[in-house]
């Protein structure tokens, strides 16, 4: 066993972190990376601490993006995201991460992998190769780099700074080719314990499937650490998420879908109402328009992912879908969520014969540049 070492840098994006590479770095061969990407993180760690790596033991901070040249015209750089699993070996690379694709256009800028003006705005078009969508970055440029400062607060990230666009460019059928999967703005799933359950399953930015709180005998204002000691709450979610998954035609069948633990997302979703953020603050039913609970590789979110959201914004703009039937959004949608509210918009259309097609979902969020240098890792060499 020796030591290697890859350049890489450590990043926030929105309310996740992730260690970024750039491709060329990397082995050739894509098969070779998931070993690397496994220690660098931590993983497998039965502790779910990843005390031996990077991770810090939750889904939204055992993260890895890699950027590279771009693969098509209409984009600047490629960039594909990988969940690394905590307490497994699983590295899914079947999803992308809203949250992270914020640091993708400023880590671009500072590896010099695109160009931008020494002041001013920067707009970066990234062809994320997860969903095969573009999505187009824009935020303030201070002497060739993204501003140190700003006015933009994001609930569950203390401070203020430079806000960063980010604009999801037709996010339907992200994986599934179709904004509305299985054809319908809801079904029902027979549920062991639940029985008949109606979902609403939409597949925008990453596929999500959306479950009215009441449903599965949540108020929808609960916190994070009480949905994690519910095992028979976070049972029926994973129930319902692996039938979606087949029905939606992501997964061949059940044990299939509970290997595929990053997609679909999961959510639990209702109305406007009062309830406290993690950090005690108060939301009145007149601050948000829609409440969520998501659920990602088994774990509550402290805080909204950015896909997650975009596509719960596309989901309220779905006619009769249950979001659509608890939001009371007409203009930009507030999304409540255990770390505050999240700002979103997003279009859809109509077509004559009634097929629903996603036109945007834009989102507000911001970055940083955490640490850079080498990675460590043991080779078998």
């Amino acid at each position: 066993m020796a030591n290697a070492r890859l350049r890489a840098v450590f990043m926030r994006g929105g309310t996740s972190k992730a260690v970024m590479f750039r491709k060329e770095d990397l082995p050739a061969k894509p098969s070779d990376w998931d070993p690397i990407f496994l220690q660098v993180m931590g993983s497998p760690d039965p502790n779910g601490r990843q005390l031996d790596g990077m991770g810090g033991g939750i889904s939204s901070l055992s993260k890895i993006c890699i950027i590279g040249p771009p693969s098509r015209p209409d984009a600047d750089v490629d960039y594909t995201f990988a969940q690394i699993g905590v307490h497994d070996t699983f590295v899914d690379y079947g999803a992308n991460c809203g949250n992270m694709s914020s640091a993708v256009g400023p880590f671009a800028l500072d590896e010099g992998m695109v160009t931008g003006p020494a002041n001013g705005e920067a707009t970066v078009r990234i062809h994320n190769t997860n969903t095969s969508k573009i999505i187009v970055a824009r935020f303030p440029v201070e002497q060739g780099a993204l501003a140190a400062t700003g006015d933009i607060e994001i609930d569950g990230v203390g401070g203020k700074a430079a806000p960063i666009r980010l604009e999801f460019l037709e996010p339907g059928g992200a994986r599934t080719g179709k904004l509305l999967p299985t054809g319908r703005a809801v079904d029902e799933f027979d549920i062991k314990g639940l029985g008949i359950v109606k979902a609403s399953c939409v597949d925008a930015a990453n596929p999500c499937v959306f479950v009215e709180a009441s449903a599965v005998g949540q108020s929808g204002d609960e916190l994070p650490d009480a949905l994690d000691r519910d095992a028979v709450f976070l049972q029926h979610m994973e129930a319902i998420r692996c039938a979606a998954s087949v029905k939606m035609g992501i997964a061949p069948d059940l044990d299939t879908a509970r290997r595929m633990t990053g997609i679909p997302k999961v959510a639990m979703v209702s109305g406007p109402r009062a309830g406290r953020t993690l950090s005690g603050r108060e939301i009145t039913a007149a601050d948000a328009d829609i409440w969520v609970r998501m659920i990602s590789v088994g774990q509550p979110h402290r805080a909204t992912p950015i896909t997650g959201a975009i596509c719960l914004s596309v989901a309220t703009r779905v006619p009769g879908s249950i979001p659509a039937q608890l939001s009371n959004a007409n203009g930009p949608i507030r999304i409540a969520h255990p770390s505050g509210v999240t700002l979103v918009d997003a279009g859809v259309s109509i077509s004559a014969d009634g097929i629903a097609k996603a036109d945007y979902g834009a989102v507000y969020r911001s970055a940083r540049r955490l640490f850079e240098g080498n990675v460590v890792y043991r080779t078998t060499e």
